[in-house]
């Protein structure tokens, strides 16, 4: 049995490397702090950097975010909702450069039926367009209606210059937090559409990327009473310093900063910062992760999971047998999306 165990696990891992590294356009950038990307932020209003060291500055911002996070992740609702052809539009609260950027587009499924149940959804880094809409479908035929959200700088969003989302996380420091705040703004806006349509049970699903979004937006928002963190970790820069897929990012990091470093850098966009204000919440939570999961490592998944147990978090926890890559592939892709429906369907 343990040989057959080991036969299986060399499997998934080269499935997993072949998955994985099928995409050659991924590009080793430059490291920046990026101060110019904090420019907006409330906290840097306030506190602008006289002669501080970039390090310690951002390291400042952090503290200061995370220090008064419902002013960080605030917000003006926006007032130019439009619902054409399924696609709900409005312009995001957080400017960027990039006007493509700055308009937010979310896929609509509405249930059969009607009913006052819906989820936002949020996909993982460098989805397709039409990425987990087959969840959407599925979870409208339940009776709950869903909402896809494209993640900034993803598909209809993406800057003319890219090929991938570069610019969501990146060796640019400071435009990684911006667009991770960008990203829990717009899903909270999502959520400010869906109560004037008379939706009033609203969960979240997100996936890897989408996961930590969903955490942080969950963890700032009283409305969202249930929660699918559909891979899971605790700190962001664990994630890029140790995941197959980031490798290109962490190569331009790691001349200029260390992990330690990097966590304090980004932790105001972790989801370990906000774990309290979450649990807080009572809310119910799916936690699933894979056993051989090479981008969200396990051990990542068993600490946070390990952490909201102590905080007394209502959660279910699932573990599959694949990892990050096939878990989008037959049979796992399906056992995936039937713990992820019957959650949503049973306690939404």
């Amino acid at each position: 049995m343990r040989h057959v165990s080991r036969l299986y696990e060399r499997w998934i891992r080269s499935r997993e490397n072949h998955l994985c590294f099928r995409a050659t356009n991924r590009v080793v950038r430059h490291f920046e702090w990026g101060l110019d990307w904090s420019h907006n932020w409330p906290c840097s209003r306030r506190h602008p950097k006289n002669g501080d060291a970039p390090d310690d500055y951002v390291s400042k911002l952090n503290r200061l975010a995370m220090s008064d996070s419902h002013e960080f992740f605030g917000y003006q609702t926006p007032r130019d909702f439009a619902l054409e052809g399924g696609m709900l539009r409005f312009t995001s609260p957080v400017a960027t450069p990039y006007p493509e950027n700055n308009k937010v587009h979310a896929q609509w499924f509405p249930a059969k039926g009607g009913g006052k149940k819906a989820v936002v959804l949020l996909p993982h880094w460098n989805a397709p367009a039409d990425g987990h809409n087959a969840l959407c479908r599925g979870l409208s035929r339940l009776g709950i209606s869903a909402l896809r959200l494209s993640l900034p700088y993803h598909d209809y969003r993406m800057p003319a210059e890219l090929q991938r989302a570069d610019y969501a996380v990146s060796a640019n420091v400071c435009r990684t937090i911006d667009a991770a705040r960008q990203a829990v703004i717009d899903v909270r806006c999502c959520f400010d559409w869906l109560e004037t349509q008379g939706f009033d049970r609203l969960g979240i699903v997100g996936t890897s990327l989408g996961s930590s979004y969903a955490c942080l937006a969950s963890a700032h928002d009283e409305r969202i009473s249930l929660n699918v963190f559909n891979h899971c970790s605790t700190y962001v820069a664990d994630v890029v310093w140790t995941g197959l897929s980031t490798q290109h990012i962490r190569q331009g990091l790691e001349e200029h900063i260390d992990l330690e470093r990097l966590r304090e850098a980004w932790l105001a966009i972790s989801p370990i910062s906000y774990l309290e204000k979450f649990a807080a919440k009572r809310q119910k939570s799916l936690f699933i992760y894979a056993a051989y999961d090479t981008t969200f490592l396990p051990e990542f998944s068993r600490d946070i999971i390990a952490r909201v147990q102590r905080l007394g978090v209502d959660h279910k926890v699932v573990v599959l047998p694949c990892g990050h890559y096939t878990l989008g592939e037959t049979p796992f892709k399906f056992i995936d999306g039937y713990h992820i429906c019957s959650f949503v369907k049973r306690h939404l």
